[in-house]
Order: structure tokens, then sequence, then C-alpha cells
């Protein structure tokens, strides 16, 4: 009997190869672009050198899946802040993380 699954589950297919400059084109012509092409490209540096030390591309791969979940994500957060529902309720990072003194 072996502990293997029978199935191994299906990896994400890869991004296609312009995909990187076609988010960073879009993250440009985004309102939030002075703040999310800096954040975009310290993510694109941090896994590029990371792909150099394993010879691997997946961390390139999960930067551009990650910003390409960020701006699909963005329209709804939009309307969540715009909608004025009460968000108070939620719990800052800093407490759960016991950062504050």
């Amino acid at each position: 009997m072996s502990a293997q699954p029978e199935y191994a589950p299906t990896p994400p297919a890869a991004p296609a190869p312009t995909a990187a400059a076609d988010l960073l084109a879009r993250l440009r012509a985004d309102r939030r672009a002075e703040q999310w092409v800096p954040a975009f490209e310290r993510d694109w540096a941090q896994a590029l050198e990371d792909s150099r030390h394993s010879y691997s591309l997946t961390p390139l791969h999960d930067v551009v899946r990650a910003w390409q979940a960020r701006l699909a994500a963005a329209p709804a957060v939009d309307a969540f802040l715009a909608s004025g529902m009460d968000d108070s309720d939620g719990v800052a990072l800093e407490d759960i993380l016991g950062a504050r003194s």
C-alpha cells in the first residue's frame, strides 16, 4: 500500500512570457500606479534574485500571479470602500502580531 496519493494536483499553468511586461503596463495605467509600480518592481527584483539562486522560474511566476490577483480584486475593494459599509470591526495586524507596545 502506497502512502502517495493516486493523483497529484495539477500545478497552475505558467504565465505567458510577456505576462510581466503586460502586467507592468496595466499597473502603470492604474490610478494607484504611484504606489503599485514600485511595489511590483521590488517584488519582481526579489523574485529575480530568488530565481537566480534556485534556477527556477517559480518565484517569477508567483509574483505575476499575485499581482494579477491584486489587479483583479481592485474593483471589488474599491466598490466595498465606496459603499460606506462599516469596517470598524476589523483588527489591526499589529495587534494580532503583537507589534504594538
